[in-house]
């Protein structure tokens, strides 16, 4: 058999077309190491083992990604019948309706679904935590976590699990992860890829989906498979003509710009690692003829830190009431996790006013940074201000969950919404990760590249932003890194390179 987990999703199609494997064999090999390494890591929480060998049987060996194994996001990335829990007590008996958009379009390209990745409660954290499943563990060191929240997808990844993992981005989701793992994470403009059929817009359009992979090639094709309309979507944003896969060996135009900062944009502190990754990617850059200024973004980050944290409190409210119509049963503080309680009854006491004066941060923001991108072609920052936390060390304290527990008993919302409350509890994840939130409010594409690791070998991404629409033009600079020396090798990543 080969060494499965040494291949890209590219890599194993190419192997099922030339007919030196069958699918069948690929799924083998990754619940092999799935059931030896998930014990340790806690990434996957629901299996399709059976369904997946019997998809292998009959697919079609041309399709684009034929065969491959993919693990999918437990939020929404939802097949027809399956669980889907996002991470909550609240669902731990909910059942798809139907399928999404986004596996229709994933399973027309051929990959094999082996089970659903876990998450923080709704996706709402940079860790992957929740009370439900209990945390996922990062594969360099299982001492620290491996970001959220599409953590659960980024270990299975790490780890050579699958080649490639569902995963989604409303303020980061897709970058912490790939940071704090060693991955590439594209988070695409918004509009590039689906989220119906149940929404036509996921957090009032900052979540968007996308994948997290081991290389820039299969991060490519998966975009030219997942782009495109799709009916009901809130959002269009025009195709690019020519495929992304393609553009990869094109070279990149002379002369680009590139703006960097290592300052937090909330004015917290960096850690010196994370402001290190960027020093030394301004240093190749300029080495390959770049053009690289020091320059901060010219938005307020703490307007947009604000306006992040009121979109987290009226969609916190609208989803446990939606939740009521879905289950059929009125939401209780004990149905969820207390700072997902916290958050909902925070957003019940906010005002549509409020919610709509924050969603015009959003455009004053949008409208800065494309202006901006008229000058530059890129703007570079840390990925994230620190490492990798240590598992628990970002999760509400005992004496802050009791607090919430008491304040939801006696109905308390509006003392501890004019107390600023949420802002303390927030406080810590902001500061470790406050860099990525503005992609999602501008609707701009970014990504994290993995070119630097840690003295104590803990993987630092370096995030990279581009004006709407320039998804391709993002891909050509990380295929760049990609076969530079920064780039971080898997290899080095002990479970990944454990042989099962």
């Amino acid at each position: 058999m080969i060494d499965y987990e040494t291949y890209d999703g590219i890599g194993l199609r190419e192997l099922v077309a030339k007919k030196e494997v069958h699918p069948k064999e690929l799924v083998s090999a990754a619940v092999a190491r799935i059931e030896a390494l998930n014990p340790s890591l806690n990434a996957v929480v629901h299996k399709m083992y059976e369904k997946a060998m019997a998809d292998a049987e009959r697919i079609d060996p041309e399709l684009p990604f034929a065969g491959v194994p993919f693990l999918l996001k437990d939020n929404t990335q939802a097949i027809e019948g399956g669980k889907l829990t996002h991470g909550s007590k609240l669902f731990r008996n909910y059942r798809a309706k139907q399928d999404s958009e986004y596996v229709k379009r994933l399973r027309r390209a051929g990959v094999l679904f082996l089970g659903q990745t876990n998450v923080p409660e709704f996706s709402l954290m940079g860790i992957t935590e929740p009370k439900l499943y209990g945390p996922t563990r990062n594969p360099w060191n299982t001492d620290y976590t491996p970001g959220g929240s599409s953590g659960g997808s980024a270990a299975a990844v790490a780890s050579g699990m699958v080649p490639i993992a569902g995963a989604n981005d409303g303020g980061g989701s897709i970058r912490i992860p790939a940071a704090y793992c060693g991955l590439f994470g594209l988070k695409p403009t918004r509009g590039r890829t689906p989220v119906g059929p149940d929404y036509g817009r996921v957090w009032q359009g900052a979540s968007v989906e996308h994948v997290l992979t081991k290389t820039v090639r299969d991060s490519a094709l998966m975009l030219d498979l997942l782009k495109g309309p799709e009916k009901g979507g809130a959002f269009f944003v025009q195709d690019d003509p020519e495929s992304y896969l393609s553009q990869l060996e094109k070279p990149l135009p002379k002369n680009l710009k590139v703006a960097f900062s290592v300052k937090s944009p909330i004015g917290a502190k960096i850690h010196p690692e994370c402001a290190r990754a960027v020093e030394k990617a301004a240093a190749y850059l300029e080495k390959m003829g770049f053009i690289v200024e020091e320059k901060e973004a010219p938005m307020d980050g703490n307007k947009i830190a604000s306006s992040y944290l009121m979109l987290y409190l009226g969609e916190v409210a609208s989803t446990l009431k939606a939740a009521e119509g879905a289950l059929g049963k009125k939401v209780k503080a004990g149905d969820v996790e207390p700072a997902t309680w916290l958050l909902g009854m925070l957003g019940n006491v906010t005002s549509a006013a409020e919610f709509a004066l924050s969603l015009r941060e959003w455009d004053t923001a949008a409208y800065q940074m494309e202006n901006f991108f008229e000058t530059y072609d890129f703007y570079m920052t840390p990925a994230t201000a620190f490492p990798p936390a240590k598992i628990g060390e970002l999760a509400p304290t005992k004496g802050q969950e009791f607090l919430i527990r008491l304040a939801a008993a006696f109905h308390l919302g509006k003392p501890l919404k004019k107390m600023g409350i949420v802002d303390r509890l927030f406080e810590k994840s902001f500061e470790r990760t406050p860099f990525t939130q503005l992609a999602n409010l501008t609707g701009q594409p970014a990504m994290s590249v993995p070119l630097h690791k840690t003295e104590d070998g803990l993987p630092c991404g370096v995030q990279f932003i581009a004006a709407r629409g320039k998804e391709g033009l993002l891909l050509r600079l990380a295929h760049l890194f990609e076969q530079s020396p920064l780039w971080i090798d898997l290899k080095e990543n002990p479970y990944y390179s454990r042989k099962v």
